[in-house]
């Protein structure tokens, strides 16, 4: 039997070699089954603001510079505009979860990301934040009574890591891909901006600590994302941590990547310490990338353990995890297997989100 560090990740070509790529690409597809190419997909760009205004010409500005100073012309600027000087948002000061009981908060905002994947904004008490520790999630219901149960007519609980900064105050984003097929996902989208639900937490996963690794790879498929934009936005911010972050980054086609412009400014802010490296199934005319699935080649390639010093942090579809280090045991990490397994790392190099 073919090793599994061996299958499925190939270069697109340049475009005079295509022709001969594409011929490889049909053999490799054979290969798969559809339920592999089921496990390893997801199942079934935002400007900022804009400028200001130009300014007014000051024609006493010299007076005013000589008789009050900077102050003179802080007050200068709001006779002229109207509007005084705003100031930068404080940080949270308090949680405004409970880790023992479910919170309600109203949705003040929904955006469209892509084909399936929407941001939800909730608003908070404006001095309160989550204040999720780094890596931690909320927990997720309907706040009416004629929200989705299981079969047992519970509640269904969902757990999601947002995407906002935890000490940003007066509000949170969630950032969820939609499951047609889901139990919860399709209720969740049908919500109308003032309609509520309720979360619970926080739910610490694992905690980050700077500078205790060299590298923290990251393996990930479809919305099992956020958790690793979690760490990484967090991290990249500490100016005394030296830990290098390598992502690999798995989805359907380059329409499926989520939060790819956000991670391609951490690169360009962040060249020695952050390297995003994105994989689809499904490449389009003008992908350049890899193609395919994530195999122990590319990981080999990208990732400089199996040793101490060497983390590795893996979310995705379960298909995906278990073919990369085993599945997880309900709430438990479950033993190392897979790709991961081959290649020498042990349970203590591997984290399953």
């Amino acid at each position: 039997m073919q090793s599994i560090l061996r299958t499925g990740i190939r270069r697109v070509q340049p475009l005079a070699a295509r022709r001969s790529a594409t011929l490889n690409a049909s053999r490799f597809a054979n290969t798969r089954s559809s339920t592999a190419q089921r496990f390893y997909s997801t199942e079934p760009a935002k400007d900022a603001p804009g400028s200001k205004n130009p300014g007014q010409p000051f024609g006493n500005l010299p007076l005013y510079l000589s008789t009050a100073g900077l102050v003179g012309i802080g007050y200068y600027v709001f006779a002229l505009s109207g509007e005084a000087p705003k100031k930068a948002a404080a940080p949270a000061a308090v949680t405004a979860l409970d880790k023992d009981n479910f919170v309600e908060f109203p949705l003040v905002k929904k955006e469209d990301y892509n084909h399936n994947t929407a941001k939800f904004t909730f608003k908070l008490p404006d001095n309160a934040g989550t204040l999720l520790p780094v890596a931690g999630l909320v927990l997720v219901k309907a706040a009416s009574e004629d929200g989705p149960k299981d079969k047992k007519g519970n509640p269904i609980v969902r757990p999601y890591t947002p995407i906002s900064p935890s000490d940003l105050a007066g509000e949170f984003t969630l950032m969820v891909k939609k499951y047609d097929t889901g139990k919860f996902t399709p209720y969740l989208f049908d919500l109308k901006v003032g309609d509520k639900l309720a979360f619970k937490g926080p739910l610490p996963k694992i905690p980050y600590k700077p500078n205790e690794f060299d590298q923290v790879a990251m393996i990930a498929g479809g919305s099992g994302i956020t958790p690793m934009y979690q760490v990484i936005n967090h991290a990249l911010k500490q100016k005394d941590d030296k830990t290098k972050f390598t992502l690999i980054f798995s989805n359907v086609s380059p329409a499926d990547i989520l939060l790819r412009e956000e991670f391609e400014k951490l690169k360009k802010a962040h060249p020695d310490r952050f390297e995003p490296i994105f994989v689809v199934d499904k490449p389009s005319d003008s992908w350049t990338g890899y193609t395919g699935y994530i195999s122990g080649d590319l990981i080999k390639e990208h990732v400089k353990g199996p040793n101490e010093k060497v983390k590795i942090y893996v979310c995705g579809p379960p298909g995906q995890v278990k073919a990369i280090c085993g599945p997880k045991d309900r709430m438990n990490q479950g033993p190392l297997d897979g790709i991961l397994k081959e290649l020498g790392y042990s349970e203590d190099h591997v984290f399953k989100f």
